[in-house]
């Protein structure tokens, strides 16, 4: 299971942000190509791990958990909250200040509301900011967060929480190597 995905991953160009050795993929990218069988195989996976007994909603952050979001939608029935990179304004809407290994900025989280069971899921987790900051806001609402799943971790960030991953790598100059696999 997840031959797609590993074997893409370990064939992702590299480049540096800063000090920073970023990999460029498809589901954390969106370049050069997002592949169906790519979507399918990964939101197969989340769908196997994830608890989604009496889940009310997932959550993902733009940009790059919304096409995982989708796929995982599609396939439970379950409503889609994207937290957004800019504010609407919206009653209840609760302001998130995130910061990554590459970048920090506001995002916004509306249509959760106090009791909600969420599941949230992301494409990467390699410094947890943006995790945390979701989770913090989420707490803020008074929602109840049922599971987590990231597509890729790299590093051993701590979030706070356990969360669940399909592939963990190593990232250096010299590329991308998959150290472990959902089983």
């Amino acid at each position: 299971m997840l031959e797609r995905l590993v074997e893409s991953l370990e064939a992702s160009p590299m480049t540096k942000r800063g000090d920073y050795n970023y990999f460029i993929h498809p589901i954390t990218d969106g370049v050069p190509i997002c592949e169906p069988a790519l979507l399918r195989e990964v939101g197969c996976a989340m769908v196997r791990m994830l608890d989604l007994e009496g889940v009310d909603k997932i959550v993902v952050a733009e940009a790059m958990g919304i096409h995982i979001g989708v796929t995982l939608s599609l396939m439970t029935d379950l409503p889609l909250v994207i937290v957004r990179k800019r504010p609407y304004g919206l009653p209840g809407e609760v302001a998130i200040h995130q910061t990554t290994g590459y970048s920090k900025g506001e995002l916004y989280l509306n249509g959760v509301s106090e009791g909600d069971r969420v599941v949230i899921v992301d494409d990467v987790c390699s410094t947890g900011g943006t995790m945390r900051a979701i989770l913090s806001a989420l707490d803020q609402i008074g929602a109840e967060v049922a599971d987590i799943c990231v597509v890729i971790t790299r590093g051993d960030e701590d979030i706070g929480r356990p969360f669940k991953t399909l592939v963990k790598v190593a990232v250096s100059e010299s590329g991308v190597r998959v150290v472990d696999t959902y089983r």
